[in-house]
């Protein structure tokens, strides 16, 4: 029999995972309901045909696509041979394969959106915390399956949601400890950019390759955007408004020169001084930090229509944390249009290896069991199942030994576990009602009255 294994890009979870993971969603579903966001959750599969043609060609391509039940009919063999190539050649095909894992939470929240508008109360805000799925090239904070927490407002155009998601982003990772820089720039730029530099149509080909430039470098982008059919001088524009430095003032002002009067250019660069106005507040000295203009920031998703969000650890090499941005028509995908959206999401798992390498983690969420009773016969496992009990009655997590045997044994037992307390209950403290509870940590041991155990403060 072969050993077995896990699907690349796959990962188990200890307990002590566990819990720095659970900490980490506590910790941001905390401050979305703080915010007054809702929990949904939506199926881990959707129709094949909800997703396909969402995320743009590159994003289609990393779909998990699922087949359909049925396929080992000999009678169907021929035809599934043909739909399967189909398939590989990124066509839909409903003959093999009509449903697929979830790419991400923002197109089944717009489906779940579109399904239910008329019940909803405007403007919706709720998030979600689900796993996604991805075909992609498995590295270093990038898994084919990974958890999303995202928060979105749907239902009004006001930039105050943005405002509120850029401190929601600041709040969360002030609580956690992480040092970040929280990017924005808009796609209306990157439009009025596109309409300077080749036409509207190009805005796909140009907000693709700029996304890839911390990835490939200037030089790759360039020859990226040429193999795409732009001009030397169309390049050179690009190139000009990627090299734009300096201070937020002194960015917008270069902005607003080399897009010139293009209104929709005017547009982006008018939201983008809004947000500035309101920079999170957060305490001074504290892990968050203030908002910062990046314009070669383009997040290749197709349906972004104007604010984007990008976060960034400092101090650690690891790609965006965090993302977002809105999305002013994206139900209409779905037949409910004219209905403007906008959201953020967080990279939990990205986040889990950050707060590990920078050692950020407290210490107190490792706490597991805190107190193991030993196990030293019948009369007395029974006696210490009963106190086990009123100590699991007052939210004291307890364990008792699984069976009679040495003390080595069950301390190793605790120490292996962590468990700062052990109790002591042999046939001398039976007769006496008395029990020994030792301090593993401080290495202390005290007797006390079995009566007392309930008010001792582990």
């Amino acid at each position: 029999m072969s050993k077995p294994g896990l699907p690349q890009g796959t990962r188990d979870f200890s307990a002590a995972v566990v819990r720095k993971r659970n900490y980490i969603f506590q910790t941001i579903r905390s401050v979305f309901e703080l915010y007054g966001f809702q929990p949904l959750e939506t199926p881990a599969m959707e129709n094949l045909d909800t997703l396909m043609g969402k995320y743009g060609e590159e994003g289609d391509k990393l779909i998990f696509k699922i087949l359909n039940n049925g396929l080992d009919n000999p009678d169907k063999h021929t035809q599934a041979t043909e739909d399967f190539e189909k398939v590989l050649s990124g066509k839909i095909t409903k003959g093999i394969t009509e449903r697929a894992l979830r790419y991400d939470l923002t197109i089944p929240f717009a489906r779940y959106v579109a399904m239910n508008y008329g019940q909803l109360t405007l403007p919706f805000k709720r998030y979600q915390i689900q796993p996604v799925w991805r075909a992609d090239r498995p590295q270093k904070g990038r898994y084919r399956e990974f958890y999303q927490c995202d928060a979105d407002v749907v239902g009004s155009k006001s930039l105050l949601n943005e405002v509120e998601l850029a401190n929601i982003y600041a709040t969360v990772f002030e609580k956690l400890g992480v040092h970040v820089e929280i990017k924005i720039n808009s796609r209306k730029i990157l439009a009025a950019l596109a309409e300077i530099s080749g036409g509207a149509d190009k805005m796909v080909d140009i907000t693709v390759a700029i996304d890839k430039l911390d990835k490939i470098g200037l030089e790759k982008v360039k020859a990226e955007l040429s193999a795409k059919g732009l001009t030397d001088d169309q390049i050179n524009t690009i190139e000009k408004y990627l090299s734009i430095e300096g201070n937020d003032t002194e960015k917008l002002s270069a902005l607003q020169t080399l897009l010139g009067n293009n209104a929709t250019g005017k547009e982006g660069i008018e939201e983008i001084a809004y947000l500035l106005n309101y920079q999170p507040q957060i305490p001074p000295g504290s892990a968050g930090t203030k908002l910062q203009t990046d314009f070669t920031l383009a997040r290749g998703l197709n349906y972004y229509t104007g604010i984007i969000f990008e976060v960034k650890a400092i101090g650690v090499q690891m790609g965006s944390i965090g993302g977002g941005g809105r999305y002013d028509d994206l139900t209409g995908l779905f037949g409910v249009p004219n209905v403007p959206g906008v959201g953020i999401s967080f990279g939990v798992d990205r986040i889990y290896d950050v707060m590990e390498e920078l050692k950020v983690f407290p210490e107190e969420v490792q706490a597991g069991t805190q107190v193991l009773f030993f196990n030293l016969g019948e009369a007395e496992s029974k006696q210490a199942f009963g106190l086990m009990q009123q100590l699991r009655g007052k939210g004291i997590a307890c364990e008792l030994f699984h069976e009679t045997t040495k003390f080595d044994k069950q301390f190793k037992y605790a120490d292996k576990k962590g468990i700062p307390y052990v109790i002591i209950l042999g046939s001398e403290e039976l007769t006496n009602g008395t029990c020994v509870v030792k301090n593993l940590v401080k290495s202390e041991q005290q007797t006390l009255q079995q009566t007392e155990l309930t008010g001792f403060k582990f």
